[in-house]
């Protein structure tokens, strides 16, 4: 089948998230064959870097060998089996090896199949523990320009309104603190004197507080300095609230360590996983937990705690051998290590964006960086006109807004860097 007949079939039948579909009228959709380490092919053969990890989840690159062999391994032996009193060795073997890896109190692994999921187990987990223990505790406290997912108690946390302000009357009701402005300490420090604020106000009536550790990733690639989560930790220990560290986008090495939370030496009450858990494989995602949080749901049926929420597809065996065969490359081949000199090239190609009028900031955290351009009018389409100039010279780039970032996946060589970074650089100059 060609190009034209795939993309003629596809806009019969296929509805694509986020996006308008109206713009494919002007806008080819791209059918992709096949891919290969840190490249996507199309059917006409032409190859693309794939700067954004194919929506942030690919770590080891297209198709690679490893992974794929150990989820055909797998395939003959295990596909899937229901979760609810029943188990198998992949899953026991990814939790204990997510155990040793995470924070320290993080014992317990709650398994779900997708992101947004992750965070509806945490907050349900959150509210319901309270509520084992004779509390009533309503509000959820997130900060300004977060993004936590797209169902309704993910989205209700966020507040990015581009996804949120069409949802807003059927939502739950949060309140958003203020984010730290940019990457220093003051600021840090100003944001957490303002959530003690909240804190007080609402005193006894907060289930968690959640944020996404370092980086909002969909907010714009704003980041923020670690001494926000010390504190941010400080106070929830203070005022009995749980810190929920959402870490579906930042987890596993994308800060440069292999959590965000490592940065400030902190452990939250719950840890959300997802994305790069299976190196971009398959969907899996996890809540990681502590013991005295399981411990306020295990009862005899004199009394009703547990916790009820389920996936027909949890724990899917093929998803945990992808996601142990991940662990397995972080492991054998010392990919932390390795990562850094590739952040001290993006770093350097970084400096090259300073000269351009049309630039405002330029930030990074480990293998995430971000260009963040001046105001556009709308209809201008910015992100548009960047998209379409890199795709042409064999670049994956997709800006939020005025916002060009890059994460690309861990096989990334630094002459691939320099291409995808130069042609960014190209990309703004062609605006004029």
């Amino acid at each position: 089948m060609n190009t034209k007949m795939l993309i003629e079939d596809d806009l019969k039948h296929i509805w694509h998230p986020c996006t308008q579909m109206k713009d494919h009228e002007t806008l080819p959709l791209i059918p992709i064959k096949s891919g290969k380490g840190v490249y996507l092919y199309d059917f006409e053969d032409n190859r693309y870097i794939d700067g954004v990890s194919s929506w942030w989840v690919n770590l080891f690159g297209h198709c690679n060998p490893y992974i794929n062999q150990k989820v055909k391994e797998q395939l003959e032996t295990l596909e899937h089996v229901i979760f609810a009193g029943f188990t198998h060795e992949p899953i026991i073997k990814l939790s204990k090896r997510l155990c040793a890896l995470a924070p320290h109190g993080l014992v317990k692994c709650f398994y779900a199949d997708n992101g947004s999921s992750a965070i509806e187990v945490a907050l349900k987990m959150s509210f319901q523990y309270h509520k084992n223990r004779g509390e009533k505790r309503p509000f959820f406290i997130s900060l300004e320009n977060s993004y936590h997912g797209e169902t309704i108690g993910a989205l209700a946390v966020g507040d990015v309104k581009l996804y949120k302000e069409v949802f807003e009357d059927i939502l739950l009701q949060t309140i958003q603190t203020p984010v730290p402005k940019d990457q220093s300490e003051q600021s840090a420090i100003v944001a957490a004197q303002a959530l003690e604020a909240i804190f007080k106000e609402k005193a006894g009536q907060i289930s968690a507080f959640i944020i996404e550790p370092l980086v909002q990733c969909s907010g714009g690639m704003n980041m923020y300095h670690p001494l926000y989560i010390s504190l941010a930790r400080k106070l929830c220990d203070t005022y009995g609230i749980h810190l929920i560290a959402d870490e579906i986008a930042v987890g596993f090495g994308r800060t440069g360590k292999m959590f965000a939370c490592e940065h400030a030496n902190v452990s939250p009450d719950f840890m959300t996983l997802s994305k790069g858990l299976t190196g971009g494989y398959l969907p899996l995602s996890v809540v990681l937990t502590t013991q005295k949080i399981y411990d306020a749901f295990y009862c005899d049926y004199t009394e009703f705690k547990a916790f009820l929420h389920s996936h027909s597809y949890t724990g899917n065996p093929l998803a945990c051998s992808a996601a142990n065969a991940t662990l397995d490359i972080f492991e054998n081949e010392s990919i932390l290590e390795q990562n850094q000199t590739k952040i001290a090239l993006i770093s350097s190609k970084l400096e090259r964006f300073k000269t351009l009028p049309t630039v405002n900031k330029i930030r990074q955290t480990g293998m995430i960086a971000a260009v963040e351009l001046q105001e556009y009018p709308l209809d201008f389409r910015v992100n548009l006109k960047i998209f379409t100039y890199a795709l042409k010279k064999g670049v994956i780039l997709r800006p939020l807004g005025n916002v060009i970032y890059f994460m690309p996946p861990y096989v990334i060589t630094h002459e691939e860097i320099e291409k995808m970074m130069d042609v960014a650089y190209e990309a703004i100059v062609s605006l004029g």
